[in-house]
């Protein structure tokens, strides 16, 4: 494998033995719902005043996150996002998401403020 565009960056050896490797991101699996320990917090920090749910704790891919996240966002009936290992749902839904993921089979608890 000669892409010339995976190797910006690297300084010329002398070694003529030099096998190059890029570093592949590992994507992180996903666990099961029930393995999931998921928190439910109510943020106004740096968000104009304005109340969001956040849920935090989720152990997976991006692309499932998403997918929970839209699920939610659904749900609830209005807008969000996901990204970072958390999702976050405008408005006070706390009680509304709680319910959500409990049925959708994770353990879920309202955690602080």
């Amino acid at each position: 494998m000669n892409d010339w565009k995976q190797r910006l960056g690297m300084v010329f050896s002398t070694n003529p033995d030099f096998e190059y490797t890029t570093s592949e991101e590992q994507e992180t699996t996903t666990l099961a719902p029930g393995e999931q320990n998921l928190r439910v917090w109510l943020d106004r920090k740096q968000r104009g005043g304005k109340t969001v749910t956040l849920v935090k704790g989720f152990v997976g891919s991006e692309a499932d996150l998403a997918d929970l996240g839209r699920m939610l966002k659904s749900k609830c009936g209005v807008g969000g996002s996901a990204k970072d290992g958390e999702i976050i749902i405008q408005g006070d839904h706390r009680d509304r998401v709680v319910d959500l993921l409990v049925a959708a089979g994770y353990k879920c608890k309202k955690a602080g403020g």
